[in-house]
């Protein structure tokens, strides 16, 4: 065995073996690996590191010739049957391994079809990074969609990130290359090296359906056994639908995990998963929050950003744990009675050199010509549509998520900027559709087909658009013309709303429609009313700051807010440390000031936004019809030179009645107030109230509605309107 072996053999040919020593080889399958060569079975094998080669096959040991002119390939005759590859390098030093290249494909025919018409639902079933046996023995199937390489390679430790050692098998008109490699399992660090149309080496890509990846600033994707995990949830997924029904009562907790809290005696690392899945649960849970909603939690490159820049759509951040760890997360809050929801960003992605961009030496994911392909706002490109097998890996992601890892929901980012290609661009900067106008027709049916598939693959869960103009039918059926989607952030009255309490209360009688031009278009969609992370950035300060006065006046125009968003139609999204008051705006370096929100105000305006959350759950006529006209009507609208507003909330004719009133002065008042039932009306949220830290003016307990009609409303009742607050009333019966 140690004797050298003959120096030439007539098998492979020496061009085909200088090929495939150099890596430039069109199909490395049928050189490498076994083959019958005139009735006689022969192993050729590359490796650049050895000196001798040999192939194991049971007990007998056959040896492999070096091929002239092709250093490191070796071929000679081998029995029937596996067999293993034994080196030998400088040294003595030896190694053995079974040989990727005898392992015949994993992908099948019906596969096959599905990823060539682009209508893969489970593309990341096929592609991506698998853990698994095949023909016996243990490894990794890798497999990625690259259709105008000329090669593409798996490039690991496992091989001295060497693009000539484990070239891919191509798959033909589906563009996807795979190859199964024995011996590498979890936690396998690899990335591709593609050889482009113009046979130039690309710089190394991460997995476009990886399961895992490094810790940035690395950017290698890793190996991730995601099968096998065992859910406890079955209680909460056979009830979702009704919870996310727009029916139901839902208010959303929208978390950053990474800032959530900073634990300084290890460093002000982040919390994990699993920590979070204590800590961020139960704290939501106690404050009667119905679901959690995650900023992105797809792999990104910057630590300093909210993750809106994802590089691995399939791959939960390392930042706090592998992937079971954030399955862990996702049902502890199921078990806690908390819906989990990801912001899902299907709008762009970065440039980074490891990504997405170019992948395979072409604008393979992008629009070629950056009036299409390029955002300016945010120096991203965007995934073309129009292409079958790019909008098949986003839908395929999404249901990925709802699938694999039971979210609830998806909140699409930045939805306008995909519904219209001129967003953002000057004339002359964006290229009209085919019927000559601006909306982007590919994304229109890209959003679509998203959205049906979701839902009626998983059905119950919500879809959600961020989108801030005034297309039509958002979350309207797709049948009836519509997008889709389940909800639609309300960001006109968003932006309304906090213009008018960020001025002087003596201003505001001069901008009084402000508070209620929402209800002249609230039920056109199923709107979730959204103060989000958005406003607590940039400059723009968090949400205590925006408030005018003194410190208690800050603090009773906040909690006279959060009154006004809970009585009014629509479902409610808080960010973390809204709820307590954050002082400062949102810093991705540090997490929300805890000491802050055990202090008397900022702990009173937590209990505040707990009994809002509590009565809006526990109330029908607070929720049942927040998406439906007949929930709502106007007891005072035009009141602007006391800037008091009344309105009445209502369900089913079984269902209390509650009647809403602010005052946003600082003046009390004594006012008249029409209601439609006689009787006993409980004050059921003061906003004024002492344990919230207000002056604990108000109606000691209710109201009583005597007959005498006014506001349209046969009866009427007298009402002490404490300064800076909302209150509501919930009728009692006999």
């Amino acid at each position: 065995m140690t004797a050298a072996p003959p120096a030439v053999q007539d098998w492979p040919a020496s061009a085909d073996a200088a090929l495939v020593a150099a890596g430039r080889h069109p199909d490395p399958f049928a050189i490498l690996g076994p083959h019958d060569r005139g009735g006689q079975r022969r192993v050729t094998a590359f490796d650049p590191g050895a000196e001798r080669l040999w192939a194991l096959s049971g007990e007998a040991v056959h040896p492999l010739h070096p091929v002239g002119g092709a250093p490191g390939v070796f071929s000679g005759p081998v029995a029937p049957g596996p067999y293993r590859i034994r080196g030998e390098g400088p040294g003595g030093r030896r190694w053995e391994h079974d040989d990727p290249f005898r392992f015949g494909p994993v992908i099948g025919e019906v596969d096959e079809y599905l990823l060539a018409e682009g209508t893969h639902l489970r593309l990341w079933q096929v592609l991506g990074a698998h853990v698994m046996r095949h023909e016996g023995v243990s490894g990794t199937h890798f497999a990625v969609w690259a259709p105008n390489a000329r090669r593409v390679s798996v490039v690991g430790p496992f091989n001295g990130w060497d693009g000539r050692r484990h070239p891919m098998r191509s798959r033909g008109s589906t563009g996807v290359w795979e190859i199964f490699l024995p011996g590498i399992g979890e936690g396998a660090p690899y990335k591709y090296e593609i050889l482009g149309p113009d046979g130039a080496v690309q710089p190394l890509k991460a997995d476009p359906v990886g399961f895992g990846a490094e810790h940035p600033p690395a950017t290698a994707s890793v190996v991730r056994d995601i099968a096998g995990y065992g859910w406890k949830d079955a209680a909460w997924m056979s009830s979702r639908a009704a919870r996310n029904d727009p029916t139901a009562p839902v208010a959303i907790y929208e978390v950053h995990v990474a800032s959530w809290r900073r634990i300084r005696e290890e460093g002000g690392r982040p919390l994990s998963w699993r920590e979070a899945a204590e800590e961020i649960v139960a704290y939501a849970a106690a404050l009667g929050f119905t679901h959690l909603e995650l900023m992105p939690v797809s792999e990104h490159p910057f630590d300093g950003s909210w993750g809106y820049q994802p590089v691995g759509l399939f791959a939960p951040t390392i930042r706090f744990g592998p992937p079971h760890e954030f399955r862990d997360l996702v049902d502890a809050a199921h078990r806690a009675g908390l819906g989990v929801i990801l912001d899902w960003v299907p709008g762009h992605f970065p440039a980074d050199a490891h990504g997405l961009a170019r992948f395979d030496g072409t604008h393979l994911y992008e629009h070629e010509d950056p009036r299409e392909g390029f955002h300016p706002d945010w120096n991203t490109l965007i995934y073309n549509y129009g292409r079958r097998e790019v909008a098949n890996f986003l839908v395929a992601n999404a249901l990925y998520w709802l699938e694999e890892y039971h979210v609830d929901g998806l909140r699409v980012d930045a939805v306008a900027s995909m519904l219209y290609r001129d967003y953002s661009r000057p004339p002359g900067g964006w290229v009209r559709n085919v019927h000559g106008g601006r909306e982007n027709i590919e994304a229109i049916a890209f959003l679509r087909r998203m959205n049906r598939t979701v839902c009626g693959e998983c059905p119950g869960v919500m879809t959600v658009a961020e989108e801030s103009t005034a297309f039509p039918g958002v979350s309207r059926p797709v049948e009836a013309g519509g997008l889709g989607f389940g909800y639609k952030w309300n960001m006109g009255w968003m932006n309304d709303t906090l213009a008018y309490i960020r001025r002087d209360p003596i201003h505001r009688r001069h901008h009084h429609h402000a508070m209620t031009f929402g209800t002249t278009y609230t039920h056109s969609e199923n709107f979730i009313l959204p103060i989000s992370h958005d406003e607590v950035v940039h400059g723009k300060g968090s949400m205590l700051a925006k408030m005018p006065g003194s410190p208690w006046e800050r603090f009773a125009n906040l909690r006279a807010y959060y009154g006004f968003m809970w009585g009014h139609p629509g479902k409610k999204l808080l960010f973390m440390g809204q709820e307590f008051g954050q002082a400062a705006e949102w810093n991705h370096a540090a997490g929300l000031d805890w000491a802050m929100a055990a202090t008397p105000s900022h702990a009173g305006l937590a209990r505040l936004v707990r009994d809002l959350n509590a009565l809006y759950r526990a109330t029908p006529s607070l929720h049942a019809m927040d998406c439906e006209a007949g929930g709502f009507r106007w007891l005072e609208a035009d009141a602007a030179e006391i800037s008091v507003y009344a309105w009445l909330r209502q369900a089913g004719a079984q269902d209390a009645p509650v009647a809403v009133v602010c005052n946003f002065t600082p003046v009390q008042r004594d006012w008249l107030v029409g209601l439609p039932r006689p009787g006993l009306w409980r004050e059921a949220i003061n906003t004024d109230a002492g344990i919230y830290g207000g002056g604990n003016r108000g109606n000691l307990g209710g109201i009583t509605a005597e007959p005498g009609g006014h506001q349209g409303q046969p009866f009427a009742a007298r009402v002490t309107l404490p300064p800076l607050a909302t209150l509501m009333f919930v009728h009692q019966p006999s």
